[in-house]
């Protein structure tokens, strides 16, 4: 039970501080969506080090998925989806969480944990940096990219994987690079939201396949 009680306060925490930011800075609502999508990622090494079960985990975040999913419909939330643009990103980043507990939660927690972090954070930082700082930009599938927020991709995604590589106890290699590479070239796609499901799938199962898998 207190297990459950870190987990709701650790939510009810990043939930509170948006809450807070929209009502001193309203009209930053790309930044508080920001908030939520990075505040998230430390909760899955949270969860996975209570050791909560695979099946509670999949119930919830089913259950999360489809209540984003009226949300679209009926604005239940409108602090988790006030963007002006048309995105299905919020159930995506949802429901890829739920694949990736379905895939990983027991046979390779640390891949689960890989992909979803470089998610969080490197598509996270890279959104919130690429439309903040001045760069060279371009146009991919009408969706705007950033030399900044591309190169913070990289180096995010980069740093993650060396990070959950050294504690899984695996050497750097080079396909370290080469999965930083093909997240962050996903993430050039990312109309109405869909690389918040190709980014966290794909770098785990690369991470899987070809770092846990074959080194073992």
């Amino acid at each position: 039970m207190f297990s459950y009680f870190i987990i709701l306060f650790y939510i009810l925490s990043i939930f509170t501080l948006a809450i807070i930011f929209r009502k001193f800075a309203p009209h930053q609502k790309e930044l508080l969506r920001k908030i939520i999508h990075i505040g998230i990622g430390p909760l899955i090494p949270i969860v996975q080090y209570l050791k909560i079960s695979q099946i509670t985990a999949l119930v919830v975040t089913g259950f999360m998925s489809f209540l984003i999913l009226l949300n679209y419909k009926y604005k239940i939330f409108p602090i988790i989806e006030d963007v002006n643009r048309k995105s299905y990103g919020t159930f995506f980043y949802c429901f890829s969480l739920f694949i990736l507990i379905l895939l990983f939660w027991n046979k390779d927690p640390l891949s689960l944990t890989t992909g979803f972090l470089i998610m969080t954070f490197g598509d996270g930082l890279a959104g919130l940096i690429g439309k903040n700082l001045p760069s060279k930009t371009w146009s991919f599938f009408n969706q705007k990219k950033s030399l900044l927020g591309t190169i913070t991709m990289f180096t995010v995604s980069s740093l993650i994987l060396i990070s959950t590589s050294y504690l899984g106890g695996y050497a750097f290699n080079l396909n370290i690079i080469n999965i930083a590479i093909l997240v962050t070239l996903l993430e050039q796609i990312s109309m109405a939201g869909i690389d918040n499901i190709t980014v966290p799938i794909f770098s785990s199962l690369a991470f899987h396949l070809v770092i846990t898998r074959i080194i073992n």
